[in-house]
């Protein structure tokens, strides 16, 4: 039976948390777009830039496992209401930040708050999602977090004249609360427990377990090195997609701006256009990879083919960045690079499921630590690099590179292996399918 993505009560809740991935990343690039603002106002080299930019990935790569360890054990709706409380303070707090100290404290809390969120996340879809829409509910939830990027830009410049930096930050803290709300009243961790679902909405969706206890109700131990071991080379794929990613995210605005010597309002239409493209990569790549695994049945090729049209098509597209001066043409060079930077994503993100679906939080816990680490690694590495060099385009180079490798490493992802909940008869010896 088909399942239904957009209506009924899977559609409402699909979109609640369509609707959460859009909030957080507005919350977490909002900062990118008031850059240029603070630091003049604080008086902040690139490279202290960079901290204040990285320092939500700090938070966010830590508590991934934990978050996602987390919402195994005591589901999304509890753990998400609390990581929106978190990243809500956060991003109200930068609102009343005085300086480089209290501005990455602020910022700090906003990557408590959203740490985890994803892995969380792809927990509730492992409940609510069918196996072959998996792709696609992935790439439709990230193209919402990247509409939220491409639409940040121009709405904080738009609130920035009537409410200030420090306004807009205020109101977009109050946004994420009402989210909170709305999350805890609605959604419920088991399908069959929500009741407005139907019973034919009931069919299409997998059987309800708690992975958490076993048929006795006792705890579920984690099988941590071979779950490790398995989604290793995703983890490093992740990264190198990441990598590209937060380099949008920090300084795409400030490059526009410092690169081209344009306004602030100039600069958020080109990174809004600039993102558009990932909104149409993200859904296209999670579409595609179904598509593929539908035609072909083959989970493997189906995963790892897009993952490597998508960075084979970045690396010759964000190439020509390299060698290209016109402010138009840079854009769009980018805009392509991002697409099929994003045609990743929906692949990635269902290779937890389908590696470890008793596991798909703590397993995505360990995929999205490795986008934290890029998001505290690559705005530094960029600042560092244009306070060095004086280049705005040196940067580029280095996540050709990094893509370089996370094509290697694609080779040795391995889906169609699924990582068995082991039972008391076999709890000694991990097993795999």
């Amino acid at each position: 039976m088909k399942a239904k993505m957009f209506s009924g009560t899977t559609g409402k809740i699909f979109m609640l948390l369509c609707a959460m991935y859009f909030i957080e990343y507005v919350d977490r690039v909002n900062l990118s777009v008031a850059a240029p603002l603070i630091k003049a106002e604080f008086g902040l080299s690139n490279t202290k830039l960079g901290f204040a930019l990285a320092a939500f990935g700090y938070c966010y790569a830590s508590f991934q496992v934990i978050g996602g360890y987390l919402g195994d054990r005591f589901g999304p709706r509890k753990t998400l209401a609390i990581q929106g409380v978190l990243w809500a303070a956060g991003t109200l707090l930068t609102g009343f930040a005085g300086g480089l100290t209290s501005l990455i404290l602020a910022r700090l809390l906003v990557g408590t708050g959203e740490g985890g969120t994803i892995p969380v996340a792809t927990r509730a879809m492992s409940n609510w999602v069918p196996r072959e829409r998996r792709g696609f509910a992935q790439g439709f939830t990230h193209s919402a977090s990247r509409a939220a990027a491409a639409i940040t830009p121009p709405l904080v410049v738009l609130m920035i004249p009537f409410f200030g930096w420090r306004g807009a930050f205020i109101v977009l803290g109050l946004l994420s609360l009402v989210w909170v709300v709305a999350w805890y009243a609605y959604f419920r961790d088991d399908p069959k427990q929500h009741r407005g679902v139907t019973a034919e909405e009931l069919a299409a969706l997998p059987t309800y377990a708690d992975f958490a206890r076993d048929a006795a109700g006792e705890r579920k131990a984690v099988p941590w090195i071979a779950l490790m071991i398995r989604v290793l080379p995703v983890t490093v794929v992740f990264f190198a997609h990441a990598w590209g990613l937060w380099m949008y995210l920090s300084w795409l605005p400030t490059f526009f701006v410092e690169h081209f010597h344009i306004s602030l309002t100039h600069s958020a239409l080109y990174t809004s256009g600039v993102f558009v493209a990932a909104v149409v990569g993200n859904t296209a790549g999670g579409s595609l990879t179904d598509w593929l695994y539908i035609k072909t049945g083959n989970l493997n090729s189906s995963r790892r083919n897009v993952v490597i049209l998508g960075f084979g098509g970045s690396i010759v597209f964000m190439s020509f960045v390299l060698f290209v001066q016109n402010q138009t043409l840079v854009s769009l060079s980018l805009a392509a690079a991002l697409f099929f930077l994003e045609l990743s994503a929906g692949p990635v993100f269902a290779l937890p499921i389908d590696v470890a679906p008793a596991y798909a939080g703590v397993a995505t816990g360990f995929i999205s630590t490795a986008a934290g680490l890029a998001a505290v690694i690559s705005p530094i590495t960029f600042g560092y690099i244009i306070d060095t060099t004086g280049s705005y385009t040196l940067p580029f180079l280095a996540s050709i590179g990094i893509l370089l490798v996370g094509i290697v490493f694609s080779f040795w992802m391995r889906p169609d292996k699924v990582l068995e909940v082991p039972t008391p008869a076999s709890a000694p010896e991990e097993k795999f399918a």
